[in-house]
């Protein structure tokens, strides 16, 4: 489990085929200290769960399969691509942001983006298969940013925000977003 908030900038170092098994192999760089993860730890990658199988001073590596692959923007990113991290939460940390698992749903487009009192309120064209399940007032995940969900105008729109400007430029800047 993931709060949404995010505790690393980090790239995609490399993109390459996995072992056996994956369809993908994603190396990534980090200003996390490795040395203190272990293999088999969750890192939410821009807000999808991946699982370190490999790592070093400055990086780590995931395999990725077919399915995070078609629910998630991952297969758009390449070397240099910027990915916001966190790691998960232990028993007794902090609840900061939402609760949110990083298992990702699907992919949604931002439609709009409105300013809105010195933050910016977005609209986001979810698929439709997962209109039924995005609640009005909970929360969505876009890119590892974790926001309240206003009610809906009409499925599949699923106004987010208000989020602030700085927020915003500081993680993310993407027109597509896997949501979770």
């Amino acid at each position: 489990m993931f709060t949404g908030i995010i505790t690393d900038l980090g790239a995609v170092k490399a993109v390459g085929q996995a072992a056996a098994g994956s369809d993908a192999r994603f190396v990534f760089a980090t200003a996390y200290e490795t040395a203190a993860i272990p293999e088999g730890a969750s890192i939410a990658c821009s807000g999808c769960c991946l699982t370190l199988v490999d790592k070093g001073a400055g990086w780590f590596a995931a395999d990725v399969s077919a399915e995070t692959l078609s629910k998630t923007t991952l297969g758009e990113w390449q070397e240099g691509t910027p990915v916001n991290f966190e790691r998960p939460l232990k028993m007794g940390d902090e609840l900061g942001g939402h609760v949110v698992s990083g298992h990702v749903d699907g992919v949604a487009r931002v439609v709009d983006r409105q300013p809105e009192q010195g933050s910016l309120r977005f609209t986001l064209d979810a698929p439709g298969e997962l209109a039924p399940f995005i609640a009005s007032k909970r929360s969505v995940r876009a890119s590892a940013l974790t926001s309240s969900r206003t009610p809906p105008r009409s499925p599949p729109w699923a106004p987010a925000g208000p989020v602030t400007a700085s927020t915003w430029k500081s993680i993310c800047s993407h027109a597509t977003f896997s949501v979770s």
